[in-house]
């Protein structure tokens, strides 16, 4: 059987520098981690990483709890964990709970038995999170992505949510829309539609007007149109609609089209997030891109420094308003 001396002696380095590579490959110079990697293939070795995490009481698995994969702003931020996690010798255990709170604590749960190193979590309400009243009581590293509101001294990794939508809605009056309204999910489940409906009611009253109700759908991606319809068929329907994620502008804007409904031309719809998907429609979509590659990075680095015993900071990353051809200066009738 091949063991970690054969593989070595085959790389031509010491069993201790052999055994650093795959225990700490951030450790190891790139040329010679390429160097074991490539004897462990060909003597078909693999170490064995139960052993190690007996005697280091480490497994190398950091847990991440995401709403949903079917969203690609949370996609591609796990993809950007995933390489730079790969990269420092940490495998990730993933797990949605499709945005309801009572399935945070389940997944939880399962990740703690499974002695991760750390987590990196997006829940539901970070002011109201059974989740993080566990883990203000636990001595385990921790990052909240997309959650501004954790209580300290949790470290947060987000773009300002509520200065973001500000500035889209701003983006909107100053093309003359005044009837614009707002458009989420449940949003008991996110403390980001929030701060989303926050940032919209302060533009809308600093240009002197009264904020509408949020128009509340039953799903976080997906639209309704007999809820949109009082909206946007009364005599004073609205000109412009702000959406709490892309998804969910995508499907107004299909909803709109096949009741016969111009985007933009009668209505505008702007979105969040920023994903490719968005650029790719016609009309293509105006929204406010978060950088998720970035985030997933910010996230990852400031939890591998946590786990390392080092002082993290919370982080605000910077957002954009791209246009697109969604949004339109509104008609004067």
């Amino acid at each position: 059987m091949t063991d970690l001396l054969s593989v070595a002696r085959l790389a031509g380095v010491s069993r201790a520098t052999a055994a650093r590579a795959f225990a700490e490959p951030e450790k190891v110079r790139e040329s010679t981690r390429e160097k074991v990697y490539a004897a462990s293939n060909t003597l078909g070795f693999r170490p064995n990483y139960v052993a190690r995490q007996l005697r280091t009481q480490s497994t190398r698995i950091i847990g991440v709890m995401l709403p949903t994969l079917s969203n690609p702003v949370f996609s591609e931020q796990l993809q950007a964990m995933e390489n730079l996690a790969r990269e420092h010798g940490y495998s990730l255990m993933v797990a949605t709970t499709d945005y309801h709170p009572d399935r945070e604590s389940v997944v939880l749960e399962n990740m703690l038995r499974q002695r991760v190193d750390g987590l990196i979590l997006t829940v539901a309400n970070a002011q109201h999170s059974p989740c993080l009243d566990l883990l203000s009581r636990e001595a385990l590293p921790v990052v909240l992505a997309h959650n501004p509101d954790a209580p300290s001294p949790f470290v947060t990794v987000s773009v300002d949510n509520q200065r973001a939508m500000y500035q889209a809605t701003r983006h909107l009056l100053t093309l003359g829309h005044q009837r614009i309204g707002m458009i989420a999910g449940p949003v008991q489940q996110s403390d980001r539609a929030s701060l989303r409906y926050q940032g919209y009611c302060q533009a809308v009253e600093e240009a002197g007007h009264s904020p509408l109700p949020l128009i509340e759908m039953p799903h976080h991606t997906r639209a309704d149109i007999n809820v949109l319809l009082p909206w946007i068929a009364a005599p004073s329907s609205l000109t412009a609609l702000l959406c709490s994620n892309d998804l969910l502008a995508i499907s107004t804007i299909g909803n709109l089209q096949r009741r016969g409904f111009n985007v933009p031309q009668q209505v505008s719809v702007v979105g969040f997030d920023g994903i490719q998907l968005g650029e790719m429609l016609c009309p293509s979509l105006c929204t406010i891109e978060q950088p998720q590659q970035a985030l997933g990075e910010a996230a990852l680095t400031s939890l591998l420094a946590l786990i390392s015993g080092e002082a993290s900071p919370c982080r605000t990353l910077d957002f954009t308003l791209r246009h697109g051809e969604s949004v339109a200066r509104a008609q004067i009738l």
